[in-house]
């Protein structure tokens, strides 16, 4: 068939090995019997045409030495592409990779510094303009009580006068009427 294999003759009778004779030792001894021979023969064309376990065998030695060898060769080419691409990996890029990295991690920190900065700005002022409106409103609120307080005192002050002035002007006018009634009881009596 192909390559590694044993093949033997097609023939009916196997060429033998050794030197000379017609007749093949067997385990049994020396046969000559015609029977014995076509038991042989039959036993050859039987293991030939129905037992194809040595051509298999051959065959299947073939294909495994063929494919370790492909897939050997497929392998180290495959081995040798990685172990190049990590070559690369590992002087080229992985450096190239790290110092980029290293340049974006620096940037990105600054960033992020400055916006803490800003951030941390932007806090005071809101708790200074927190700080000045409370500030404000305390002032706001002192000065409306002590204007409240001042009112309260005016509106005491001023009821105060004008209790005074009321009862001053109940105390003319009771004497008023008082004058009228002696003036009323001086024309009655006429």
């Amino acid at each position: 068939m192909s390559g590694g294999g044993t093949e033997t003759p097609v023939g009916c009778e196997a060429v033998q090995g050794g030197g000379g004779g017609g007749k093949k030792k067997d385990s049994q001894g020396f046969t000559g019997s015609p029977a014995h021979l076509i038991i042989k023969d039959l036993g050859e064309i039987h293991s030939r045409l129905l037992d194809h376990r040595p051509v298999i065998q051959g065959e299947t030695r073939y294909f495994v030495k063929e494919f370790e060898e492909k897939r050997g060769l497929r392998e180290m080419r495959v081995l040798e592409n990685l172990k190049n691409m990590i070559h690369e990996t590992n002087e080229h890029t992985l450096p190239t990779c790290r110092a980029t990295m290293q340049d974006s991690v620096n940037q990105v920190l600054r960033r992020l510094q400055a916006a803490t900065d800003s951030v941390r700005r932007l806090q005071q002022r809101e708790q200074e303009r927190k700080k000045i409106h409370n500030d404000l409103l305390i002032a706001s609120e002192k000065q409306h009580v002590t204007q409240w307080e001042d009112f309260m005192k005016e509106q005491h002050s001023e009821q105060a006068e004008v209790d005074e002035e009321h009862r001053k002007a109940m105390e003319k006018l009771r004497e008023q009427y008082a004058e009228m009634e002696k003036g009323l009881a001086r024309f009655s009596a006429f």
